[in-house]
């Protein structure tokens, strides 16, 4: 995989350490790049495709019954299944539950996950042409002018906005703690951008520009650092990156909210993936 080379200038330098290891978080075993299906389970046992064994759920709970001689072993532990295991999640978390395949027995992992209350898998091959042929997400020149500083005008309280996600039969919801206020090179009037928390107090927000379906995927998203005492965070629209589902099929991310739709051309941060 291709890296930037330290740039002198230091704002520049800075963005290339950050597309360095954004690459290479992309390019880790079993991301996001090596999905190859995502299957809801039924309510009895069957077969699903890409993996062995049968695959069922009752609702609450996730079964899987398999042979020795199916090759499956736990991710956790290699302990190899032989019978029937079981596993409970809570809605939109995810479990690497089962792996099989290759030299080494684990080419294939079998994620788990409850989305909009019900089991699916979604299967992760590290033979992936998409995970051994990436060579980094394309990006737009570094652009100065769109590194940003933005007020917070949190809310009295967090608000939850029902929002769509890239498979159409999940929903999600966007947990709206505040807007980012700012404006944009040649342009007079406020933007304001719903943002969702993140660890450490800091934010995120999701949004359309008017560069989606030509040069970029249809949303991107870009964090910011926890608002300072005063209220202002700088938005780096050169770190804008993609969702999982710039890059494959199988993923569930969510819509920006309604009001999230800026009507300026962000020509910044990554491209539509187009290699995928």
């Amino acid at each position: 995989m291709n890296t930037i080379e330290p740039a002198a200038d230091p704002q520049l330098a800075r963005w290339q350490r950050f597309r360095n290891s954004r690459n290479a978080a992309l390019a880790s075993d079993h991301g996001w790049l090596t999905l190859t299906s995502f299957q809801w389970l039924e309510d009895r046992p069957a077969a699903v495709e890409l993996a062995p064994g049968l695959w069922s759920t009752d609702g609450t709970t996730a079964f899987l019954t398999a042979a020795a001689s199916d090759g499956l072993t736990l991710v956790d532990t290699g302990e190899p299944v032989d019978g029937t295991i079981s596993a409970v999640l809570s809605d939109e978390e995810s479990l690497m539950w089962v792996q099989y395949g290759g030299d080494d027995g684990r080419q294939v992992v079998v994620e788990l996950a409850m989305r909009a209350d019900k089991y699916a898998i979604r299967t992760r091959d590290s033979q992936s042409p998409a995970f051994t042929e990436f060579d980094g997400v394309p990006t737009f020149d570094f652009r100065p002018d769109l590194v940003i500083e933005a007020r917070f005008v949190p809310y009295p309280e967090p608000v939850d906005v029902p929002i769509g996600t890239a498979n159409p039969l999940v929903d999600g919801v966007h947990r709206s703690v505040g807007e980012l206020v700012f404006r944009l090179p040649g342009m007079e009037h406020e933007f304001h951008l719903q943002a969702e928390e993140e660890k450490l107090g800091a934010l995120t927000v999701t949004f359309h520009d008017e560069t989606n379906g030509e040069s970029t995927d249809e949303w991107r998203k870009v964090s910011t650092a926890k608002p300072r005492p005063d209220g202002t965070v700088v938005l780096d629209f050169n770190r804008a990156i993609n969702y999982p589902s710039a890059f494959t099929p199988y993923g569930t991310c969510p819509m920006p909210v309604k009001n999230n739709s800026l009507d300026y051309r962000i020509a910044a941060g990554e491209k539509e993936p187009g290699i995928f």
